[in-house]
């Protein structure tokens, strides 16, 4: 049960989780939970992974925090890392993926400013999720999250998800980015066509406008490659990252790349706690167990195993909207809204989310076996089956 200690800003949370282990949950209980949300999009290597357990340990016995008036090597080799991996130039660390976004729009507006624009306005879009700062709950363009806070900030324009036209037209002397998902996760799993982000790159590029992608869940091997980006021919000027990147340990970082590179400047911007050593060297062994474990790989080919095999089970039932898939960003859309399965799966030991309303989100571990995956589809297609006799 949950303390009346605790804000209540989760509403009602039924399970209390005591171990991990692997794909694998223990509640208080001992019942075992097939974690097929992994964190939303956080534990990509599974829970309790020896290696990480261990990063944590040895960096904690040695260098927890220090001011970052200082350098530390282990925020020194991560940057080095995450710029090696990614092509970009130099990075910002911060403890989150809202942080990190928000550095990404602070690049931005300077951007502007920096340009005489006395008004920059950053493009986003309808459908998207960028956090819940302030700034980045306003650059969400999702309204139901924004009820009750207002006065939101200026210098944001939303058009609609996968729409070049409507980008086009929205643009202005004020426009100075255009900061997008490259699939929206919290929207609903929805994937652009093919040459969307080539596309906008090309837009950008035509009026002088940073391209920032936020790679918050996309990122760290989710979607078969280590960022989503490098599915397309292109290179964004910022990109902003967390969730994946430590497992389960706080850390965000928002990487830039030529003319975004340079606009912070020393004042212009800090964190108390980003980059700091024990999140670092966590961030790095990540990553590199990312790597020699074939990650990316992996969330192909059980991405697509996932797929086949629903819809192979689901063939024929009047509920499916959609079953669609990047790696391991999975989503049944179904003709019906269905939050109750959230609810059944969790007793049925299978953990999922529903969102869009009517979309079932899949990010399971990026370690998943075939057997592991056969229980996701044999518990989920069964509720979804038994959903629809209801009907």
């Amino acid at each position: 049960m949950q303390s009346a200690a605790i804000m209540n800003t989760y509403g009602e949370r039924k399970l209390t989780f005591v171990r991990g282990e692997g794909v694998y949950l223990w509640d208080d209980e001992g019942r075992r939970y097939l974690d097929a949300l992994s964190g939303i999009a956080v534990c990509g290597l599974g829970h309790s992974h020896p290696s990480i357990t261990e990063a944590i340990s040895e960096q904690a016995a040695c260098l927890v925090h220090t001011s970052n008036l200082y350098n530390t090597e282990p925020q020194q080799k991560l940057a080095e890392y995450l710029c090696d991996l990614t092509d970009m130039d130099n990075v910002f660390f911060s403890n989150s993926g809202a942080e990190a976004n928000e550095a990404a729009i602070k690049i931005a507006r300077k951007y502007g400013n920096d340009k005489g624009i006395k008004n920059p306005t950053i493009i986003t879009m309808n459908g998207s999720f960028h956090g819940r700062t302030m700034a980045t709950l306003t650059a969400t363009g999702n309204p139901k999250v924004k009820v009750g806070f207002a006065p939101l900030l200026d210098g944001f324009s939303h058009v609609d998800y996968d729409d070049i036209e409507s980008v086009k037209k929205s643009i202005t002397p004020n426009t100075v980015a255009i900061m997008v998902e490259p699939i929206q996760g919290e929207g609903g799993v929805n994937i652009p066509h093919e040459h969307y982000l080539t596309e906008l790159r090309s837009i950008c590029d035509e009026h002088d406008l940073l391209l920032m992608l936020d790679e918050i869940q996309t990122g760290n091997s989710r979607t078969g490659k280590p960022f989503a980006f490098q599915h397309c021919n292109i290179k964004p000027d910022v990109l902003t990252t967390a969730k994946g990147l430590g497992n389960g340990f706080p850390i965000g970082a928002c990487l830039a790349q030529g003319k975004a590179s340079q606009v912070l400047q020393p004042g212009n911007h800090g964190s108390t706690y980003g980059g700091n050593p024990l999140g670092c060297h966590v961030a790095l062994r990540v990553l590199k167990e990312l790597k020699e474990s074939n990650c990316a790989e992996n969330a192909v080919t059980m991405g697509d195993y996932l797929i086949r095999n629903f819809a192979t089970e689901l063939a024929g039932s009047s509920l499916i909207a959609n079953i669609r898939n990047k790696g391991l960003m999975v989503a049944i859309e179904l003709t019906q809204d269905c939050p109750e399965l959230v609810g059944e799966a969790a007793a049925c030991g299978l953990l999922i989310n529903v969102t869009a309303g009517n979309v079932i989100r899949l990010l399971p571990p990026l370690i998943i076996s075939a057997e592991h995956a056969d229980e996701i589809v044999k518990v989920l297609s069964q509720l979804i089956l038994s959903l629809e006799n209801k009907g």
